[in-house]
């Protein structure tokens, strides 16, 4: 009912459920967007760390195949001050 799950491992840094994604092959990204599921052990996750394998949906891409990478990345808003 989810879709496409990738079987991951989460090479440095850490994975959030609320994150944005992006899906790079072969050192193109394909896609860019949210993620629609982030699984550990058929529980959802909130987060998942560095050494650790998951599963891993994106929302509206299911063409996925092995050797993707699955770069996550948040993005701040950085207010300036005046000196």
């Amino acid at each position: 009912k989810i879709g496409n799950i990738a079987g991951c491992m989460v090479q440095s840094g850490l994975i959030k459920r609320t994150g944005d994604a992006r899906l790079i092959r072969d050192n193109v990204v394909l896609w860019t967007g949210k993620l629609s599921a982030l699984r550990r052990f058929k529980d959802d996750a909130k987060e998942v760390a560095e050494g650790f394998e998951c599963g891993i949906s994106l929302d509206g891409y299911q063409d996925m195949k092995e050797k993707d990478i699955i770069e996550s990345f948040e993005i701040e808003e950085i207010k300036t001050k005046l000196a």
